[in-house]
C-alpha cells in the first residue's frame, strides 16, 4: 500500500517535499494512529502530534487589508446567503465594509457590510466580532455572494486565482404529481412548492442550475450527473414534497458542427475475480479502458459518457459482491460516441385503479419481473413490472377469482405462489423509465408511470407515430 501511494504521488508530479513525510497507519473505526505498523495504536496522539510537527503554519500578512476566498456556500433564512472560507490577509471585524469581486470577471460590487461573522470550534459554528489570517470564518451581507468570490475591504479589491466551477451536464424535468394519487402522500405538492424549493437550493448549491420549464407547472433542473439530482430527489422527498420527474438527459454541446458529449473519469477499485465483469459492463456503455493496476485487488481507470453511467452505480455494486469502490470526475467534453442501449423490453402496464391482488399477479408473474407485491395500491397507467419482451402490455393486477359453484380444495388456494419482489430504487427507476414515463416520487412510494395514463390515448399516439413514419 505505501509503495502504491508513493507510485500515486509521483503519478501526480509532487514534490520532493511531498514525498519526504511521515506515513501514519490509521484506523477510523478503532480511533486510533501509530508510526509504525508492527507497533499497534492506542489513540489519535501520533496523527495530531505530526499535524503539529509538519503541517506548516498559515502564511500571509496579518496585518494587511482583509483578503477572503469564498470555498463554500451555507444558507439561512434570518441572514440569507452566508460564505465561508480561509482568511488570507488581514483581520474581518463585524460591521466593516466590503467588497466582492472575482478573478474571472472584471465587475467589482458595491461597498457592503459585513453583517454577521461566524468561526469555527470543532463541528460548531459560534459568532464572533472578529477573525484574523490563516482562520476559517463565515460571513453575511451579500445575497448574491458565490463560490470562488474574493471578500476585499472597501478600496482594495484583489481577487484570488481559483478554479472555476464546471457547468451542469445533466437535465431533468421535475413538475407537479398528477398521478390519480396525487395529495394522499406528500405534504408539498403544489407548483408553487415545488418553485420555491428548487430555487431555495440554489442558495447553497452553486452547480445547480433551475429555469422553468414549457409548462408553469414544469421546471428544467441541471445538474453535475444522475448522483448529484438524485440526492436533491432523495433530500426533497424525505422533507415531505410530492412531485415527479422525467428521465435523465444529457447535455450536449455542439463545436465545429459536430456533437460533443460529456466525458467522466471513472475509478474503480475491485477484487482481482470482478475486474472482467466490470471491463465488459463499462465497455457496453461505450467507456474505454485507460489503465490497469494491482494484483489482489485492481485499480481500472475509465473514460466513459455520463450518460453510460445512468444506473450503473447498482449494477456495480451487484457484480462486484458489494466489494467495489467507484468514483467518478468530469473529464471534459468530447465527440459523441454512439447510441448505448438502454432497454429492449417493454413495460407492464396497470389496466385499471385499485388494489393488485394475489391472484391477478400470479396470472401477471410469467410475462415479466413485478415491481408491485398483493395489496399495493395501483392505478390505470402505472408501470408495475417489466415485460420480457419488446412492447409495453397492459394486464390486469386487480382481477380477482370469482366465486363459482365449483368447489376447490385448500391445496389450489396455495399454489398461488408469487416469486419475491425486489423494488426498485431511486437510481434504479430512473435508469429504468423511457422517454414515454415519469418517475412519480413521494415521501412513501416510487411509482413509474406513463406521461399518457390512458390505454386508448396511448394506442392512438402509437398509430398515429406510425402512420407518419
Amino acid at each position: 500500500m505505501v509503495e502504491e501511494l508513493l507510485d500515486l504521488l509521483i503519478d501526480l508530479e509532487a514534490d520532493a517535499d511531498t514525498l519526504d513525510r511521515p506515513i501514519l497507519y490509521v484506523s477510523a473505526r478503532q480511533g486510533t494512529a501509530t508510526l509504525d505498523l508492527s507497533t499497534p495504536g492506542t489513540d489519535l496522539k501520533p496523527l495530531f502530534e505530526t499535524i503539529v510537527n509538519h503541517i506548516p503554519a498559515p502564511e500571509g500578512d496579518p496585518e494587511g487589508p482583509a483578503q477572503v476566498l469564498i470555498s463554500t456556500i451555507d444558507y439561512n433564512e434570518y441572514v440569507g446567503r452566508i460564505g465561508v472560507g480561509r482568511i488570507a490577509r488581514g483581520t474581518f471585524t463585524s460591521g466593516m465594509m466590503a467588497v466582492r469581486c472575482n478573478y474571472l470577471d472584471d465587475k467589482i460590487s458595491p461597498p457592503f457590510r459585513v453583517t454577521e461573522l461566524s468561526t469555527y470550534m470543532g463541528l460548531n459554528r459560534t459568532a464572533t466580532e472578529a477573525v484574523s489570517m490563516g482562520d476559517i470564518m463565515a460571513l453575511s451581507g451579500l445575497p448574491d455572494l458565490s463560490i470562488g468570490d474574493t471578500v476585499c475591504v472597501a478600496g482594495t479589491a484583489q481577487p484570488l486565482p481559483f478554479v472555476a466551477i464546471g457547468e451542469p451536464t445533466v437535465k431533468m424535468s421535475f413538475s407537479v404529481n398528477d398521478s390519480p394519487f396525487a395529495g394522499r402522500e406528500g405534504t408539498y405538492v403544489t407548483s408553487r412548492h415545488l418553485r420555491a424549493r428548487l430555487y431555495r437550493e440554489l442558495e447553497t448549491d452553486v452547480s445547480l442550475r433551475v429555469n422553468d420549464g414549457e409548462t408553469p407547472d414544469a421546471f428544467e433542473v441541471c445538474g453535475r450527473g444522475e448522483l448529484h439530482l438524485s440526492i436533491l430527489i432523495e433530500t426533497m422527498r424525505r422533507q415531505g414534497y410530492e412531485f415527479q420527474v422525467s428521465r435523465p438527459e444529457v447535455l450536449f454541446h455542439f463545436q465545429n458542427g459536430e456533437k460533443m458529449e460529456p466525458i467522466e473519469r471513472l475509478m474503480c477499485d475491485v477484487p482481482q475475480a470482478y475486474a472482467g465483469a466490470v471491463i465488459e459492463k463499462i465497455g457496453r456503455r461505450r467507456g474505454t479502458l485507460e489503465s490497469m493496476a494491482g494484483l489482489d485487488r485492481v485499480r481500472l481507470s475509465f473514460l466513459v459518457p455520463s450518460r453510460g453511467l445512468f444506473g450503473y452505480r447498482s449494477e456495480f455494486l451487484t457484480d462486484t459482491r458489494g466489494e467495489g469502490i467507484m468514483s467518478a470526475v468530469f473529464h471534459g467534453y468530447e465527440p459523441y460516441r454512439g447510441d448505448i442501449p438502454h432497454r429492449s423490453v417493454g413495460s407492464l402496464v396497470c389496466f385499471e385503479t385499485g388494489d393488485a391482488t394475489q391472484y391477478g399477479l400470479y396470472n401477471v408473474q410469467d410475462r415479466g419481473n413485478l415491481f408491485i407485491s398483493a395489496q399495493t395500491p395501483v392505478y390505470a397507467g402505472m408501470v408495475c413490472g417489466q415485460s420480457n419482451r419488446p412492447g409495453d402490455i397492459v394486464v390486469n393486477v386487480c382481477k380477482m377469482k370469482h366465486v363459482s359453484n365449483v368447489r376447490n380444495s385448500s391445496s389450489a388456494e396455495d399454489s398461488l405462489r408469487l416469486v419475491s419482489v425486489q423494488p426498485l430504487t431511486l437510481e434504479e427507476s430512473l435508469e429504468f423509465i423511457d422517454d414515454d414515463e415519469l418517475l412519480e416520487v413521494t415521501p412513501k412510494a416510487l411509482r413509474i408511470r406513463k406521461r399518457e395514463l390512458s390505454h386508448d390515448q396511448r394506442a392512438k399516439a402509437t398509430s398515429r407515430k406510425k402512420n407518419q413514419e
